[in-house]
């Protein structure tokens, strides 16, 4: 990709191609996904969020809540800010079922279907 096109994506210039925007997306190790934003998430079967979650519960959280002493559970709001903003540090293919239809969940209920990292 050249630098002007480049350019032109950072500047968000409509007349840039698709294929250079998926191209851009990848290199920065993002991933693009289309929703139906009329379609039900396939987590909103789950009835309700817990009123707290158990840190113990969920490997990758812990390791995000390191910092927070005396902390054993959070606010379904506050796990989604700290996976929001450590996602850098969260191991993707590490992650257990459980805790992903959590994250799943959480961005679902309270992210409004997006996770902003």
């Amino acid at each position: 990709m050249s630098r002007v096109t480049l350019h032109r994506i950072e500047r968000g210039e409509p007349s840039v191609t698709m294929g250079a925007y998926l191209s851009a997306i990848d290199a920065v190790g993002l991933q693009l996904e289309l929703r139906d934003p009329q379609a039900r998430p396939a987590t909103a079967d789950i009835a309700s969020l817990p009123q707290s979650i158990r840190l113990a519960d969920f490997d990758q959280l812990r390791g995000l809540a390191w910092q927070l002493h005396d902390v054993d559970e959070l606010s379904p709001a506050d796990a989604l800010n700290l996976y929001e903003r450590n996602w850098r540090h969260v191991d993707r293919a590490g992650m257990e079922p459980a805790e992903r239809a959590l994250l799943q969940a959480l961005v679902d209920r309270l992210g409004g279907g997006r996770l902003l990292v």
